[in-house]
C-alpha cells in the first residue's frame, strides 16, 4: 500500500442512516474548552520561560552581535492555523542573507552558512527561544506541528496527502513529530503522519508528555542542524 493510501484520518466512526452504515469524521479534540485550556497554558508557560530566561536572552543577543555581523534576530514568514501567515522569530544562527542566490532551501548537515555560535545554538535549540514571544502573541503554541514557510507549504500540499491537515491547529515550538525523531532532513510523509496523529489524539496530558520528552530529547537531537 502506498503512503498516499495510508495517510488517512483515523478519527472516523460508523453511524447508521436509514439502516445503512455510513462513515463520519469525529469532532477533533482541540476545540471549545480544550482550545481555551491550551491557550491559557501557552500564555502561562511562555511567560514563565521568558522571565526565567531573560538574562540568557541578553547574553545570547550580546554574543551574536560580538561574534558576527548582522541582526540579533532572524525573522521569517511561516504558516500557522487555518493557513494564516505570521512572522516567526529566532536568534540568528547564519550569516546575513544566507539564501541570497539560492532561494528557499533547507538547512543541511555541516552547512557552511551557519556561524560557529549559531552551530552551538542550534544543537542546544537555544535559537528557538524567541519563539515563546510568538506563543505569547497567539501565533504559535508551545506544542504543535512544526511551522513551515509558505514556499514549502505550497510545494508539500501538492506532493504529500493531507499535508494541509496540519494547519487545523496552531504550529508549535515542539511537537509529537519532533520528539519522535522526525526533525531535520527526514521524510515529510512520516512527519505529516505524526502531526495528524497529534491533532486527532490531542489531550492536555499528551502536551505535557511532549514537553517532558522535549527536555530530554529535543535539545540534544542529532538532526538539529
Amino acid at each position: 500500500m502506498c503512503i498516499r493510501d495510508r495517510l488517512i484520518t483515523t478519527k472516523v466512526q460508523v453511524e447508521s442512516l436509514a439502516g445503512i452504515p455510513t462513515l463520519s469524521v469525529k469532532t477533533l479534540p482541540l476545540t471549545g474548552f480544550n482550545a481555551f485550556l491550551k491557550r491559557v497554558f501557552d500564555i502561562i508557560f511562555s511567560l514563565v520561560i521568558i522571565i526565567v530566561f531573560s538574562i540568557p536572552y541578553l547574553i545570547i543577543a550580546a554574543l551574536i552581535k560580538i561574534t558576527s555581523k548582522g541582526p540579533v534576530f532572524f525573522k521569517q514568514e511561516r504558516i500557522t492555523e487555518n493557513g494564516k501567515k505570521f512572522i516567526m522569530y529566532k536568534f540568528r544562527t547564519m550569516v546575513p542573507d544566507a539564501e541570497e542566490g539560492t532561494g528557499p532551501v533547507w538547512t543541511k548537515k555541516n552547512d557552511a552558512r551557519i556561524t560557529p555560535l549559531g552551530n552551538l545554538l542550534r544543537k542546544t535549540s537555544l535559537d528557538e527561544m524567541p519563539q515563546f514571544f510568538n506563543v505569547l502573541r497567539g501565533d504559535m503554541s508551545v506544542v504543535g506541528p512544526r511551522p513551515e514557510r509558505p514556499y514549502f507549504v505550497e510545494r508539500f500540499k501538492s506532493e504529500v496527502p493531507k499535508y494541509d491537515y496540519r494547519h487545523k491547529v496552531k504550529c508549535g515550538i515542539t511537537g509529537w513529530s519532533q520528539v519522535n525523531k522526525l526533525r531535520g532532513n527526514v521524510s515529510i510523509e512520516e512527519r505529516t503522519k505524526a502531526d495528524i496523529y497529534y491533532i486527532e489524539n490531542w489531550s492536555f496530558f499528551l502536551d505535557i508528555k511532549i514537553i517532558l520528552r522535549t527536555i530530554f530529547e529535543f535539545l540534544f537531537h542529532k538532526n538539529a542542524y
